[in-house]
């Protein structure tokens, strides 16, 4: 379960700065252009919410407490992958926001972004957080900090 939680994945150099790169930007661009906004305005916002996960158990859920869900993801997993800690968890709550942002608020939009409402960018933000559960933080990271193999990584 560690090994999930906190494991930096790869140590090679190269690649943990990509990997830097994504966590830190996708991370900054979904706190401060989603999260924190939806934290601010939550009171107008809480109003006309009406997405609800058809998910069971999740589905028993009340609008209002989806929305602070949303924020919570949108927020605080984005604050996590942005510095790296329990990394793979935040990118799974994220990538799970995402897909219901995707695939059920916008479920009846088109794919693509023709000036309106649209799938595309909850899906840009799914396609980094999949990334991420499968490679890890890289040796950048808190994550890194907090895992310490004694054997030798195959680079």
């Amino acid at each position: 379960m560690k090994k999930f939680l906190v494991d930096c994945g790869t140590r090679d150099s190269l690649a943990s700065s990509g990997i830097l790169l994504l966590r830190v930007s996708i991370g900054w661009m979904m706190l401060y252009g989603h999260g924190i906004p939806k934290w601010q305005n939550y009171g107008t916002l809480v109003e006309k919410w009406t997405t609800v996960p058809a998910l069971w158990p999740l589905s028993y859920m009340t609008a209002p407490v989806s929305l602070m869900a949303a924020i919570a993801a949108e927020v605080f997993a984005a604050a996590l992958l942005a510095l790296g800690l329990l990394t793979r968890p935040a990118a799974f709550v994220l990538g799970f926001a995402m897909c219901v942002a995707a695939f059920q608020q916008h479920g009846g939009d088109p794919f693509f972004s023709t000036g309106g409402p649209s799938k595309e960018m909850a899906v840009l933000y799914l396609i980094p957080c999949f990334v991420l559960i499968i490679t890890g933080a890289g040796q950048w990271s808190l994550d890194a900090m907090f895992t310490h193999d004694k054997r030798r990584r195959r680079r």
